[in-house]
């Protein structure tokens, strides 16, 4: 009996060390990990228990102990080859027939039938590449797209027999003397197990999740023929750049786990914790007492997919909302916390009664490491500020170009590719489109693919594809500017702070209008804090870090104010000639149509606070009572004052001055006349 603890639980924003206890139970060792508290009503106390009798199973996906295990067995490595070769080529063949006889590939239902039947019968890892598949209507045809769908939680069952002996062997009892009810048949079968609806004695509806037989061993060898062909490819195709091996691993560490029902309840109480306090996000609760690696027993979900619009209208819910609320939570998930949903197709999420969207399945997640985080929001906002050699330098920074390639030709590229991303028009572009585009660019120039990035463009493009499916005019971009502008106003890191700083200034003049759009789009978040973004503001702009921005500002600031000055001044001069009669009155010149262009700014600006949610003067009041006392905020107050004492000086100097140019010239005109007099008396 081989007995393997269970990786540890991944950080979070409530972790907690974890019990490790081993034990004798029943003639075998047994690993027990619990939570020794409670941090949240959703947490219920951990008892984890792992025996795994068999002479290959790891709980890690570890490819050097897969290779060593396979390299001993290349007949059972050939037998896998010819087993996915021989109904693969059978299928192209008569796609290949079918398009001789003009027959309509597209439009055939039969073939379609054969593709879901072949991915089936290939096992898990090709049945993901079809779910994957069936989230893009633009780039597979309805007919096959309804097949393919199948995929997701439609698959043939196994026998209640092998699942039933699962759960006795996983909680230690049989299925009847654990729940009052089990349905007599799976509710729903996926590629790694199948669903039973049942009820606790204590009366809750629960979701029992079993898994396949053999589900290991048959990913295993897939996953090790795939490496193999990766890592030839990788060797020999040189166009080829791209860390395939890299990625493979990646997929198969997030396989692996996801075969791990206590990792995946660990994920999903990881995920509730950092959004399940998003707006109209629901995240099923785990039972950990019915639960083990091969059993999952977590909360039923009465729900529709979101691809039945059709069912989700009928229920007087609006399925392009909750398309909104899964973006806005995904990008949380990819630019803030960085733990994401890796898997979300349409299986996986659902529109409930009360029109929220409920996430399920949580076996396959990754994560992206801040330094990645800030990296994606600093090429959005290169990509808004068309600056393409910031852009060339962020693929850097996020490892898709080595520190020693020449970026002199690629900043160009890029130019190319987002040749109609003028300002925020750049959002009515989508997540395909550009990646098509730099998938074309990646051949030309040294490009290589991280492993982390693949998951994440499965990520975005699988949900960009249910958006498509139920709104064809959907942008996933376009509903991200207001999340990436709220974190650029708002976020105090370094890096967003030189993103901000280099989206509103260019040349070192301030461009007012990429503040308003900023402001304009951050108030359309729901999360937007009109006060944090004050108080964030201030305190920013009155530190070290703000000096750039902060003299900028006022110096903007300083010309609206000598605008509004000259132009109440200009009005009062232009009465007085007018009414009065004074003509000894000089009329004093109105603003400059450049500091009459920074009042209409910060006028428009002023609007736009004043209808941003959260504003209001009388709850504001107090709040400015304290910034007042702020010993930055009266620093920069006397940082404005200062430099309107040194204009106003300024402008006294240039008017004493005007005013003695314009007695020398009186003088010198008199002097003159009275030359030119005298000479011609002479």
């Amino acid at each position: 009996m081989i007995v393997k603890t269970l990786p540890p639980t991944p950080e979070s924003i409530e972790d907690e060390p974890q019990v490790t206890e081993v034990v004798p139970e029943n003639g075998a060792l047994v690993v027990r990990r619990r939570s020794p508290s409670q941090t949240s009503p959703r947490l219920t106390q951990k008892q984890q228990v792992l025996t795994i009798p068999a002479e290959f199973e790891t709980i890690r996906y570890n490819p050097v102990e897969i290779e060593a295990h396979y390299r001993k067995r290349p007949l059972q490595v050939l037998r896998r080859i010819i087993a996915v070769l021989g109904p693969t080529f059978s299928f192209v063949f008569g796609l290949w027939c079918d398009s001789r006889r003009g027959i309509d590939i597209k439009n055939s239902r039969r073939r379609a039938i054969q593709l879901r039947e072949l991915l089936t019968q290939l096992g898990p890892a090709y049945i993901k590449i079809g779910q994957a598949l069936s989230t893009r209507p633009d780039l597979v045809p309805p007919v096959y797209l309804e097949e393919l769908t199948r995929l997701q939680d439609q698959l043939p069952a196994f026998p209640n027999e092998i699942a039933y002996q699962f759960i006795e062997e996983e909680l230690g009892a049989p299925p009847q003397e654990i729940y009052v009810e089990l349905s007599p048949q799976p509710i729903a079968a996926a590629s790694l197990g199948q669903v039973y609806k049942g009820k606790l004695k204590t009366g809750e509806e629960v979701a029992v999740k079993v898994q396949r037989p053999d589900l290991r061993e048959r990913i295993t060898i897939d996953l090790y023929i795939l490496r193999r062909i990766a890592g030839w490819v990788q060797k020999n195709v040189k166009r080829v750049r791209s860390d395939l091996v890299g990625i493979l691993d990646e997929l198969g560490d997030r396989i692996f786990e996801e075969m791990d029902y206590i990792h995946e309840g660990e994920n999903a109480e990881r995920f509730f914790q950092l959004y399940g306090h998003i707006k109209d996000i629901y995240v099923p609760k785990i039972y950990w007492e019915y639960t083990n690696r091969r059993v999952l027993t977590m909360e039923w979900i009465d729900g529709i997919k979101l691809t039945q619009t059709a069912e989700i209208r009928d229920q007087g819910i609006d399925a392009r909302y909750l398309i909104e609320v899964g973006v806005q939570c995904s990008l949380r998930q990819l630019l803030e916390h960085g733990f994401f949903h890796a898997d979300p197709h349409p299986g996986n999420l659902l529109a409930t009664p009360d029109g929220k969207l409920a996430y399920l399945d949580f076996g396959m997640m990754s994560e992206i490491k801040p330094p990645q985080r800030y990296g994606l929001i600093e090429a959005i906002v290169h990509v808004v500020n068309r600056d393409f050699e910031g852009l060339a330098n962020d693929y850097v920074k996020l490892d898709f170009l080595s520190p020693d390639t020449d970026l002199t030709p690629i900043i160009p590229a890029f130019a190319r590719v987002f040749a109609d991303a003028q300002g925020a028009s750049v959002a009515e572009l989508n997540i395909k489109s550009i990646t098509d585009e730099l998938s074309a660019l990646m051949y030309e120039y040294p490009f290589r693919v991280p492993p982390y990035y693949a998951l994440i463009i499965r990520s975005l493009v699988t949900l960009e594809g249910i958006a498509i499916y139920i709104d064809p005019n959907f942008k996933v971009l376009s509903e991200a500017y207001p999340y990436v502008s709220k974190r650029l106003l708002t976020d105090p890191s370094t890096e967003l702070r030189t993103s901000l700083r280099d989206l509103l200034f260019k040349e070192g003049r301030f461009r007012w209008n990429r503040l308003e759009n900023l402001l304009r789009n951050a108030r359309k978040n729901q999360d937007y804090d009109f006060n944090l973004v004050l108080n964030q503001g201030l305190d920013f702009l009155s530190s070290e870090r703000g000096a750039f921005i902060r003299d900028k500002l006022v110096d903007e600031f300083v010309n609206g104010l000598n605008a509004l000055s000259k132009n109440v001044l200009h009005n009062f001069t232009y009465l007085l000639r007018e009414r009065v009669g004074l003509t000894a009155v000089n009329e004093i010149p109105a603003a400059t149509v450049e500091q009459q262009q920074t009042l209409e700014h910060i006028k428009r600006i002023l609007n736009i606070l004043q209808e941003t949610r959260g504003f209001d003067p009388i709850e504001l009041a107090p709040q400015l009572t304290q910034l007042l006392v702020n010993p930055g905020v009266q620093r920069l107050g006397q940082q404005v004052t200062n430099r309107l004492v040194q204009k106003a000086v300024a402008h006294l100097i240039r008017e004493l001055l005007a005013t003695e140019e314009v007695n020398n010239n009186q003088d010198s005109k008199l002097e003159r006349s009275a030359n030119l007099s005298l000479s011609t008396k002479l």
